[in-house]
């Protein structure tokens, strides 16, 4: 709790499954606790990143759209898509870029990356 009330903007990563959705709503639920205790003012919903992201899918396209629908300004462009490759990085202990560079996953990451330092002006 001290690491939110101490930050500015919270990043939620949400896999495009519908338990999540709940999950996010706990989550939101959270930082307005915090910001009615007063531990912090700052606290903003940065984003929220799509992962796990299966376009092949109505599921994942369907969770994308109910989340816009409601955070039109927080669901960021770049989504990262469910991936064998992003699966495999951690089990031979590397992150995507060392393992697979050039995999749809890493490109995601990268793009995703980028639109965090455009969004807060790093």
């Amino acid at each position: 709790m001290s690491a939110l009330a101490a930050s500015d903007h919270l990043l939620v990563a949400l896999q495009t499954e519908y338990l999540a959705m709940e999950g996010l709503g706990q989550i939101l639920g959270v930082v307005d606790q915090l910001k009615d205790a007063q531990a912090t003012s700052a606290l903003t919903i940065g984003g929220i990143i799509m992962t796990m992201y299966d376009v092949r899918t109505n599921l994942s396209r369907q969770v994308v759209e109910e989340v816009k629908k409601h955070f039109p300004a927080l669901v960021l462009a770049s989504y990262i898509p469910r991936s064998i490759r992003l699966s495999e990085a951690p089990s031979h202990g590397k992150t995507i870029f060392d393992y697979d560079i050039h995999s749809p996953g890493a490109a995601a990451y990268e793009a995703l990356a980028k639109e965090v330092k455009k969004r807060f002006s790093l």
